[in-house]
């Protein structure tokens, strides 16, 4: 059955008059795009192809998939088994990242024990700072280089103290950056002892994230072999048992199969939450807003125990703790 004239112009209308109501609230409702968009999903994962780590997880991913296929001809079977392949480094790694959070700490403690040495020994900070950096351990020696040539390009020191902060992205860096921060904005004595007591909690905290990563490692090591035990576990039945494993091949039992690999799924997703961990938050930030500055800097006072410089946001909050 045609349409009739008559109807097509009252859809055309209709679309018009709707089209017309959208431009009137997006006219109202303005332009509050604030600045670039993020990239979207689909482009952080284009992206990520380009690593030749990331696209050879997905070319095993795809060939297990499809010699699971071939072997069993079950699709559920070889979606999970490609998705296994694909997200093995996401779900029972971590290993690696903990590892470079331990030595970047360590290495932060090294150079804030240097610190310490060389304002006891009567240099300003300016002179203490491009005087460690040289020597600083490996992890965090490129990001002291920089501050250093910032120093030298007449950046302020506390405006450069927090781009390394910013660089560095760690909440035990922070303490220390913190310090050093409010020491460059007031010239007060103390910074020798302050940045002592840093060190110390320091090492007891790299002493605990030691002993935690260990006893994680542990943790993923049991989860990997649960894994490999009930995978070969089901090669070995769909191999030389055909008959046991024969209800899989129905619809039925792909339906079966798929709902007991999600429920592995989720039980490995939740192991792998147990044996992770998420690191602390910074917060300290290379912020023009004087709020956030001072904000910064009562946190910064109530993990070191420094005065705060006099600011009008600060000086109530100063006095009051003294």
């Amino acid at each position: 059955m045609r349409p009739t004239l008559g109807a097509v112009v009252a859809a055309l209308i209709a679309a018009g008059f709707g089209g017309a109501v959208a431009l009137l609230v997006f006219a109202l409702r303005g332009d509050t795009e604030s600045g670039p968009r993020p990239p979207s999903r689909l482009a952080v994962f284009v992206a990520s192809l380009r690593s030749p780590a990331t696209s050879g997880r997905y070319g095993a991913g795809i060939v297990a998939g499809l010699v699971t296929l071939l072997v069993t001809r079950w699709p559920v079977a070889a979606v999970g088994i490609a998705a296994l392949v694909v997200a093995w480094p996401l779900m029972f790694g971590g290993a690696r990242a903990e590892r470079a959070q331990i030595d970047r700490l360590e290495a932060l403690v090294m150079w804030t024990e240097a610190l310490r040495d060389t304002v006891t020994a009567r240099a300003s900070l300016e002179q203490a700072i491009p005087a460690t950096a040289a020597h600083a351990p490996t992890p965090i020696r490129p990001a002291l280089v920089r501050l250093v040539g910032r120093l030298c390009a007449r950046v302020p020191l506390d405006s450069a103290l927090l781009a390394l902060s910013a660089e560095l992205a760690d909440a035990s860096a922070d303490k220390v950056i913190g310090a050093l921060v409010l020491n460059a904005r007031q010239r007060g004595s103390g910074l020798a002892s302050v940045l002592g007591s840093l060190a110390r909690s320091g090492r007891e905290e790299l002493d605990q994230r030691r002993r935690i990563t260990a006893g994680r490692s542990s943790m993923r090591r049991s989860v990997q072999l649960v894994v490999v035990i009930t995978v070969a576990f089901a090669v070995l039945l769909a191999t030389f048992s055909r008959s046991y494993v024969a209800p899989y091949s129905s619809l039925g039992g792909q339906v079966a199969l798929g709902v007991v690999i999600g429920l592995f799924a989720a039980a490995f997703i939740w192991l792998r939450r147990l044996a992770g961990g998420e690191p602390a938050t910074p917060f300290l930030s290379a912020t023009s807003d004087p709020g956030a500055a001072a904000a910064n800097l009562r946190i910064v006072h109530d993990l070191t125990g420094l005065v705060l410089p006099r600011t009008p946001e600060t000086a109530p909050r100063a006095g009051a703790s003294r």
